[in-house]
């Protein structure tokens, strides 16, 4: 699981150790090339200070020889002369301390600190020699009579060098661990603000779908916030819908489940005259609740969390004449002239089932809400890119002002003389609007309603794929 938490703290403090190490590093050569510097002209110091008093010959220790210049023991010198000097019994340099000699203008080692003669002359200037595997930084300084030359080897320089860069560094580490400890206390407060988000939300009850308060809240966390209300407003609005589908649906159902049970008790105390005339009423009673039954599922598939339709080539012309087969036995019941007035070849894209229910309830509508002897028709045709679907009848129609209403949910407008579940007119908006299309309601020429439905046409490359076989009737 990615943290934003760790990677706020994985980057800075990488950075932190990046720029930490390279300023240790910028440190360590600085100070190094420094603290030669120092030590270069310490040594010249001490060239200047040996040759200032030594205004006179010292004669050299008895037992020493005198060096020419490279190294090598001068030609003159002689085991017991007292200008020189007897072989060190130890190669080892005497660590820790300069070495200063004395040389004369003949290369004649006169004076040397070193148990032994120490490194060979050199020319005038700053060296680094390698003597007895060591390196040693050399400084010759000639004058009239005389030539001083100090040294010091780098081990000794290195080791007092050593000691220094660890105090420098010292402070460096103390800032990077100070440093850290602040960079992970201010990711901590600066990401306090989600962690409040969290909290809350993790607390909150299904029925508390408030919206998260803006107070305080950061301007990079905000527009997290008001989309979190947005989407908690939306959940509140569904479930909101849902417990009203689920309140009317048992209101609804209530009615002919109490009518059905009636007309059975009924149907069970008449005598053999009267059974038939009351198992026929039982009969209405169960196919209302049945087809009441029918409806409220359609509904719950269009809500919108169950709104995922197949998306597959119709021929609505099609789809429309097996919807006019399958209730034409109904309309002649009824002596209803049900019939198509014009049709044209159109394809649309959608769910071939669901369009059947729209289909089935526009039918279905006209039938109930028209007097017998009605004329009720359909046509499909297209407009521009739409495929435009129509059924209209010579019904009582609905007024201008209540055609908003009629499309709503349980709305029956006309509760005495027609029974219906007031659901037809909304499933047939929803399932057009599922479809990117939508529904409008106009008055029939002559009187009574039309329903038009007008729906996006398939693009011509798809229109021409296999439209596959028309559903059984389902009316």
């Amino acid at each position: 699981m990615s943290s934003i938490r760790s990677r706020l703290l994985i980057w800075q403090i990488s950075a932190l150790l990046v720029t930490a190490l390279v300023v240790s590093m910028l440190t360590y050569r600085l100070a190094a090339d420094g603290f030669n510097e120092v030590q270069d002209y310490g040594l010249e110091q001490v060239a200047h200070t040996v040759l200032r008093h030594d205004e006179t010959p010292v004669p050299a220790p008895p037992g020493r020889h005198t060096a020419a210049p490279g190294g090598a023991p001068a030609a003159d010198a002689t085991p017991g002369d007292p200008d020189t000097i007897d072989e060190p019994a130890d190669d080892e340099p005497d660590e820790g301390q300069f070495v200063t000699q004395i040389w004369s203008k003949q290369g004649k080692l006169i004076y040397s600190s070193a148990l032994d003669e120490g490194p060979p002359l050199q020319s005038p200037g700053m060296h680094s020699v390698v003597w007895q595997d060591h390196t040693w930084r050399v400084f010759t300084l000639p004058r009239e009579t005389r030539i001083a030359q100090v040294a010091v080897t780098r081990h000794d320089r290195n080791k007092a060098l050593s000691t220094l860069i660890t105090w420098l560094l010292l402070p460096i580490g103390l800032l990077v661990v100070l440093l850290t400890a602040l960079i992970h206390e201010a990711v901590s407060r600066a990401l306090e603000p989600l962690d409040r988000l969290r909290d809350e939300l993790g607390q909150r009850e299904v029925a508390q779908l408030h919206a998260l308060s803006m107070d305080d809240m950061p301007t990079e966390v905000t527009p997290l916030a008001s989309t979190l209300n947005q989407l908690l407003g939306r959940l509140d609005h569904l479930l909101a819908g849902q417990r009203q589908f689920l309140a009317d649906a048992a209101h609804e159902l209530n009615t002919p489940l109490a009518a059905i049970k009636l007309q059975a008790q009924l149907a069970r105390r008449a005598n053999d005259a009267e059974r038939k005339a009351a198992l026929d009423d039982l009969d209405a009673g169960i196919e209302r609740a049945i087809h009441l039954a029918a409806q409220l599922l359609q509904l719950a598939r269009l809500e919108p969390d169950q709104r995922a339709p197949t998306s597959e080539p119709v021929a609505l012309d099609a789809l429309v004449r097996t919807a006019v087969a399958a209730f034409s036995a109904q309309a002649d019941s009824r002596n209803t002239d049900l019939g198509l007035v014009g049709t044209e070849p159109l394809v649309v894209s959608g769910d071939r089932f669901a369009l059947r229910a729209m289909l089935d309830n526009l039918i279905d509508n006209a039938l109930r809400y028209s007097p017998p002897g009605a004329r009720i028709d359909l046509c499909v045709r297209h407009q521009d890119d739409l495929a435009v679907l129509e059924v209209s009848d010579n019904g009582p129609g609905i007024a201008l002002e209540q055609r908003e209403k009629a499309m709503q949910r349980f709305t029956r407008l006309n509760q005495t003389e027609v029974k219906g579940s007031g659901l037809g007119l909304s499933i047939a908006r929803e399932t057009a609007e599922l479809h990117g299309g939508r529904m409008a309601l106009d008055d029939t020429p002559g009187g009574g309603l039309t329903v038009r439905i007008l729906l996006p046409l398939r693009a011509p490359s798809a229109a021409s794929a296999d439209v596959g076989a028309v559903p059984p009737d389902t009316p």
